[in-house]
């Protein structure tokens, strides 16, 4: 029988790692250097997920050589202005990074960091991207504010504190327009209905890198669920608009998660990288016609997708999709796009 897992609406599933047991592989074409471009770490009560845990699971044969840290909000500042406790995370995520650094072997974690403020502060927001600049040692690439929403609860998050259209509002775009005069990027988090939104601030401001994360959202719970054709066809043509803009790279990944209405969490046992690689493929392959492999990068989006799948059995799957392409292609997937525009020293 499938099993259910209660959780708050659209909030992350639980790690259940006696069920991650029932499936294992090892890791294939080990041989293949891979950047993860996408992962957090966090201090969640009763789901603590640190350095030592990332380092657990990627020590299972891929050969990583660097990740990058996006915000997840945790490890703030306790006191301070408002703003300002954001940076905390950067702190962190930083310190981290150094000590990976010390050790000399191993992956390099958080080599890149993506950090959260609010910028619908306006130009104001120009001293919180500053204090994370200097907070990331070096390390710090850009800003994440989370924009998903949905008048639907059971499909916002109302811990992102996001509202309609967030993307138009001018306080919005007016911190915005502080990123790209400091070298930072805009990682993107919104739903496929939202895209279109995303694809005219991308058009407003050409000069600013922007990183849609996890392939778009494309919904697959409540009104959305039962609607897998139309959801896909939807979300294939805001793809191929927003691909129209040169300013705009895509991560592939996120598909394991609850608002995509997979359930791969409920199966008896985990998903093989056979079965999840065929699931991802009539995404990945939209994505990879209408960016192009030098626009594209694999995220890992854990430990959020640890809820489905393994962190070998994802990158498995990531590497059979890769297995047809040239070695150019695989290399910029796997880990020259995320190097160039995270700009990790590798």
């Amino acid at each position: 029988m499938p099993r259910s897992t209660e959780v708050p609406a659209a909030g992350p599933l639980p790690v259940r790692e006696d069920w991650l047991a029932r499936h294992s592989e090892p890791a294939l074409h080990p041989e293949w250097p891979l950047v993860d471009a996408h992962h957090h770490l966090w201090a969640r009560e009763g789901w603590p997920y640190g350095a030592q845990d990332l380092l657990a699971d990627i020590g299972q044969g891929h050969q990583v050589l660097a990740t990058v840290f996006v915000q997840c909000r945790s490890f703030y500042f306790d006191t301070g202005p408002a703003e300002m406790r954001p940076v905390g995370e950067t702190v962190h995520a930083a310190a981290v990074a150094a000590q990976s650094d010390a050790t000399g072997s191993g992956p390099r974690l958080c080599a890149g960091i993506v950090g959260y403020a609010d910028l619908t502060l306006g130009a104001s927001v120009r001293g919180v991207l500053e204090a994370h600049a200097d907070a990331g040692q070096g390390r710090f690439r850009g800003i994440r504010h989370s924009t998903a929403w949905d008048a639907d609860p059971v499909i916002a998050n109302p811990e992102l504190g996001s509202a309609a259209r967030m993307l138009e509002a001018q306080a919005f775009r007016a911190g915005f327009a502080q990123l790209q005069p400091l070298g930072l990027s805009y990682d993107a988090w919104i739903y496929h209905p939202q895209i279109a939104e995303l694809t005219a601030l991308a058009r407003a401001y050409p000069d600013t890198t922007i990183v849609l994360n996890h392939l778009g959202g494309p919904i697959g719970l409540d009104r959305f669920a039962g609607r897998h054709h139309e959801v896909y066809d939807d979300w294939r043509r805001s793809i191929s608009a927003l691909a129209a803009c040169d300013n705009v790279y895509l991560k592939l990944g996120g598909l394991a998660m609850r608002i995509g209405g997979r359930q791969f969490h409920q199966a008896d046992r985990p998903l093989s990288s056979h079965a999840l690689a065929e699931a991802f493929q009539p995404w990945f392959e939209v994505a990879l016609e209408a960016f192009g492999p030098m626009r594209c990068m694999f995220e890992s989006n854990f430990p959020v997708e640890k809820a489905s799948c393994g962190y070998t059995v994802l990158w498995n799957a990531f590497k059979r999709f890769c297995q047809p392409l040239s070695t150019d292609e695989r290399e910029a997937l796997l880990r020259g796009t995320a190097s160039r525009v995270y700009r990790l020293a590798l």
